[in-house]
């Protein structure tokens, strides 16, 4: 299964975490040194952030989505190694990271990229490579997980061959966890398969996105700037995203209600998250009833 990943992303390995979160842990925890610095995007997964918080390397965190407020960090001195964070696409909002700009002043610095693509493996790029793939960017650490497109659990982080074998005899969460079971790695053979095969499925998730923002564009909610299936409605009121997401889930819709301290105050949304299983009519019917409670 790691030969599979490697080779289908253009690595020479890959190593198998049992979750996203113990591999994000894994990777920052055991490359850093107290002299080195992590520099990741302000609205990167708490997986990250924690990591980089336990990590002997110090945190700096730049602006959304901002090369221009990563150069600025990138600039100040540093006596050890620098690794940027980002994700390939975040998972509150739904953006897009632009990785070329990232990898740029990154390389330029002669320091590292991690890129976490949760949301972006399975879905976007040719034969579904991911936020990198489509991007052109190739990260020195690229970490992708089964909970998404895959359908699964689990993750890889995706290297060259002496970080592998570095992490394969430092990294506690690796060493020390219970390996993934025979049969999920099966399963996640299987899901690869129809992944790469899955151009249809891909075609069809993004006429549902079209759709979706098409017909939510009138709505007196703020629409996220989003193109992938993750679409968020900003509210901001706490209660008024509860009542809303209530009045949804009455109407037969599942919707998330997502406050802080996941997002920023004020910050509070409906998160949408859109599915290639989804049919023309789920999504009409979905906007019949948004459109229905918010007037």
């Amino acid at each position: 299964m790691e030969q599979q990943l490697a080779d289908w992303l253009g690595y020479p390995r890959a190593l198998l975490f049992i979750s996203g979160f113990a591999a994000n842990q894994a990777v920052l925890t055991a490359l850093t040194a107290a002299d080195d610095r992590i520099l990741a995007d302000k609205l990167s997964h708490a997986s990250l952030l924690e990591a980089a918080t336990h990590s002997p390397a110090q945190l700096r965190r730049f602006a959304h989505n901002q090369p221009d407020s990563l150069q600025k960090l990138l600039n100040k001195p540093c006596s050890g190694q620098t690794l940027v964070v980002t994700e390939g696409v975040f998972s509150m909002d739904g953006d897009s990271a632009p990785l070329a700009a990232i990898q740029q002043h990154t390389a330029a610095a002669g320091a590292w990229l991690l890129v976490d693509d949760a949301h972006g493996i399975g879905v976007r790029g040719a034969a579904g490579r991911g936020s990198c793939e489509l991007q052109g960017v190739k990260p020195e650490l690229l970490v992708v997980t089964f909970g998404k497109a895959f359908g699964l659990s689990g993750a890889a982080v995706l290297c060259q061959e002496p970080v592998a074998e570095y992490l394969l005899q430092y990294a506690r969460h690796l060493i020390y966890s219970t390996a993934m079971p025979p049969a999920q790695a099966f399963a996640l053979q299987a899901a690869l398969l129809r992944i790469q095969q899955g151009d249809d499925l891909r075609q069809r998730l993004q006429q549902r996105i079209t759709q979706f923002r098409c017909g939510a564009a009138a709505l007196p909610l703020q629409l996220g700037a989003s193109e992938t299936a993750i679409q968020p409605l900003l509210v901001g009121d706490n209660q008024q995203t509860v009542a809303l997401a209530e009045q949804l889930r009455a109407a037969g819709l599942w919707v998330t209600a997502i406050r802080p301290p996941t997002v920023p105050p004020g910050g509070a949304r409906l998160r949408i998250t859109l599915s290639a299983a989804h049919e023309s009519e789920d999504i009409d019917r979905l906007l019949e009833v948004l459109h229905g409670v918010c007037h």
